[in-house]
């Protein structure tokens, strides 16, 4: 899951908006692993950790993360939950899938707009004339490799009716 160089290290790949950009998509028991992260007031904790422990159980394994996507569904001010596409099952992590038809919009900023893109997202969905069943926050980068690349992309998934 690392793409490293000695002088210019990343974890990240870049990540390419178009694809994902006001896009309606249909997903058919897509596989994901889903994990939790601890948060205090929404800021992870315990991000970095959980995703070595992902890792690690999908290197075991070799499993892949298509496109890698990584879902984050924001619980509660004190929890997130994880899912992360993989392309098969894994042991001794819950593994699931999603199913249905999906909106996406891609956002570029600070985190700290985050509530900016949400007011835009539901105002887009509203203007399609779209319902949302459940919505995901997509960070597409770590923020080592956003700065590293000069953009901060955030994709707002969401399962529509």
């Amino acid at each position: 899951m690392e793409t490293q160089s000695e002088t210019n290290p990343t974890c990240c790949p870049v990540f390419d908006p178009i694809p994902w950009d006001d896009k309606v998509f249909e997903w058919e028991n897509k596989k994901f692993i889903k994990a939790s992260v601890c948060t205090l007031f929404y800021m992870p904790l315990n991000f970095g950790r959980i995703m070595k422990k992902i890792d690690k159980k999908m290197k075991e394994v070799g499993a892949e993360t298509p496109d890698w996507v990584c879902l984050s569904d924001h619980t509660s001010k004190w929890n997130m939950d994880l899912y992360l596409a993989v392309d098969k099952d894994i042991p001794n992590i819950e593994n699931t899938t999603l199913s249905g038809k999906f909106y996406s919009k891609v956002y570029e900023g600070l985190f700290k707009d985050t509530g900016k893109w949400t007011k835009d997202f539901e105002n887009i969905l509203s203007s399609k004339g779209l319902s949302k069943k459940r919505s995901f926050m997509w960070y597409t980068t770590c923020p080592k490799c956003a700065k590293k690349y000069g953009k901060n992309y955030i994709v707002i998934v969401s399962q529509i009716d």
